[in-house]
């Protein structure tokens, strides 16, 4: 077994944990704290949000587990795990646009004053991830080249 598909299944176990907690969250955590808000005008918008942030967070799960699948059949250097991560990066644009919208509502409607900094925090957050998974269909890009360049010399 190469060392790389050692951690395909702990990977995927873990998986199902994390989108088993967003679960949780969307359903009962953020119903729960965004109904602690005094301000009746603010809980609406912001359950939304949430709930649409934790949507795109539930995407990215489903789309990394379909790129382990790749991996476990040797198949992560081609044009067939593209679209997957192509989807993570337009996932976390979403979800960035999404939290950006929300720091900003919270802050016109005067939300609690550490409502928009965690907000705003999160935003930050997400932009780096963005950032990271942008650089990393950059790497993949080049070693699926390298890679197609390799097989038509072999």
């Amino acid at each position: 077994m190469p060392p790389l598909s050692r951690v395909v299944r702990p990977l995927r176990v873990l998986l199902v944990l994390v989108l088993a907690t967003l679960l949780a969250a969307q359903v009962a955590g953020l119903p729960w704290a965004v109904g602690q808000l005094a301000d009746d005008g603010l809980r609406g918008p912001l359950l939304v949000a949430g709930v649409l942030v934790l949507a795109c967070a539930e995407a990215v799960v489903v789309c990394t587990w379909r790129l382990l699948a790749l991996v476990a059949g040797d198949r992560v250097f081609s044009a067939a795990s593209r679209p997957w991560v192509d989807a993570v990066v337009l996932l976390v644009a979403a979800a960035e646009v999404l939290l950006l919208a929300a720091t900003a509502y919270a802050a016109a409607a005067g939300a609690p004053p550490g409502l928009p900094p965690a907000l705003l925090g999160l935003a930050v957050v997400g932009a780096a991830v963005g950032l990271l998974v942008v650089v990393l269909r950059a790497l993949l890009r080049s070693a699926t080249t390298l890679h197609d360049d390799l097989e038509a010399v072999i």
